[in-house]
């Protein structure tokens, strides 16, 4: 595993090493010594069909490290910085992720995360710092224009729950930053 900074502070990309032989391949998707000061204690596997946008989602009072790999298919993974005094408040990454390319997406606390499922089967294993609590869950829309993010789609799969979240300027009045 290798990890890679990004312009966003505590955001990574992690390389994760693939072992092939005729048999298969091994590759092995998380090694806590390489993430010691977090404790991520939930985990789950979401299937998404091609088109789906999921997301952004994020907790306030009960935040969320997320740890993302993708075990089929192939996404495009988007983060929104919502962290009080961070240099990159507002602004957005977004990364490819796939199980060729073998890269995961390490997200702090404090981030709105969503992404596009691209290919037909789409399955992505998460790692979190918390529970998941919906007393506790908010959002931003994911076409929201002042976060002016291109996605390369226009009329995407998205659940009724995620077409009702509100703006980013709703979530500057109601949290200010997390």
């Amino acid at each position: 595993m290798k990890i890679i900074n990004t312009k966003f502070s505590g955001l990574k990309i992690i390389k994760l090493k693939k072992n092939i032989d005729f048999r298969g391949n091994l590759i092995e998707t998380y090694r806590k010594k390489l993430f010691r000061d977090k404790n991520l204690i939930f985990d789950f596997k979401v299937f998404s069909k091609k088109n789906v946008i999921r997301g952004f989602h994020f907790q306030f009072n009960s935040q969320q490290i997320k740890y993302l790999t993708v075990l089929k298919g192939k996404i495009l993974d988007c983060v929104v910085d919502l962290r009080k005094n961070s240099k990159t408040f507002g602004k957005s990454y977004k990364i490819l992720l796939s199980e060729k390319n073998g890269l995961s997406i390490y997200v702090p606390a404090g981030f709105a995360h969503s992404y596009l499922a691209l290919d037909k089967e789409n399955i992505v294993y998460y790692k979190l710092s918390n529970y998941y609590n919906p007393k506790k869950e908010s959002g931003i829309v994911w076409n929201d224009k002042n976060l002016k993010i291109k996605w390369p789609i226009k009329n995407p799969r998205i659940s009724k729950k995620d077409r009702k979240l509100p703006t980013f300027k709703d979530f500057l009045k109601n949290f200010k930053y997390l």
